[in-house]
């Protein structure tokens, strides 16, 4: 939302969507409620009921966004196949016959014991590679118990290749163009609970061109949900919450761990709605 001129210590609170006032409130700078889910409604008479719905704003009148944070994999681009699919793509590439089903079934099984981590000074030991392979051990012990370790090896080393290669992920098709109109108006930068490869991944695509800054959890020491990686952040682009909007879509991950920071918080929900609909918010 958008402010008239002042008027005295306080302003008029106009909707940034249909321009009209909420009532003629006045209410004064200082007056905060944090953190909340817009909707234009509640305050007045608006035409743009819709957008609203999917914004938790931190600062709840004036808009001060100096700033966007996108995640990265569901929010920028996704995976051409199932996790499941590119697993018995690298088991035929060492020799193994896998069943993908089995594979999707046991990653995100393993997915979900993957302990959370504390916050760390500095960047994680060799960019997260032995947390990825303990993910890989978990879903070779549910598929493949009998596996060598040469073999799981092998595997391995080849996924974790395979995974930063050209055509295993795409951009979402309004990514590239929403991009573009937001960088000349905001800072850009990407939080993602990746590794290095996020930044070969994001030049193969070819947006790493619109982003001031890519944070990675491996490289900055502290993963989602933890809000310690939005403070980091934060600190390193001399940002306050109140400035920054977030964009994500994973309700816990993204919507409460950056919501709980101050951000505010685009809650992106690709079956209801599409990064279009953030250009006609901010």
């Amino acid at each position: 939302m958008k402010t008239s001129e002042p008027i005295g210590k306080a302003k008029r609170i106009f909707c940034g969507d249909c321009r009209l006032p909420f009532r003629s409130i006045l209410l004064s700078s200082t007056f905060r409620v944090s953190p909340i889910v817009i909707r234009c409604w509640m305050l007045g008479a608006c035409r743009a009921v819709a957008l609203r719905r999917w914004v938790r704003r931190s600062t709840f009148f004036v808009d001060m966004t100096e700033a966007i944070f996108f995640d990265a994999v569901g929010t920028l681009f996704y995976l051409t196949k199932t996790v499941g699919d590119h697993y018995a793509l690298v088991g035929r590439e060492v020799g193994l016959t896998l069943d993908a089903q089995q594979l999707d079934r046991a990653f995100f099984t393993a997915w979900r014991r993957m302990p959370p981590r504390a916050a760390i000074d500095g960047p994680r030991e060799n960019d997260d590679k032995g947390w990825w392979r303990e993910l890989v051990d978990l879903v070779l012990d549910e598929v493949a118990p009998s596996l060598g370790e040469l073999d799981r090896d092998n595997f391995f080393e080849v996924a974790y290749e395979h995974f930063a290669e050209a055509g295993v992920w795409e951009l979402y098709p309004e990514v590239s163009d929403v991009l573009e109109k937001l960088q000349p108006r905001y800072e850009l930068a990407v939080i993602s609970n990746f590794d290095g490869r996020l930044r070969f991944i994001l030049e193969q695509l070819g947006i790493s061109k619109f982003f001031a800054h890519i944070f990675i959890s491996s490289e900055i020491g502290a993963d989602k949900p933890d809000p310690e990686i939005y403070r980091r952040a934060l600190k390193f682009m001399n940002l306050k919450p109140d400035q920054v909007l977030y964009v994500g879509d994973d309700p816990d991950r993204d919507w409460k761990a950056a919501a709980a920071t101050g951000l505010s918080v685009f809650e992106l929900d690709r079956e209801k709605n599409s990064l279009r609909d953030l250009l006609r918010i901010v």
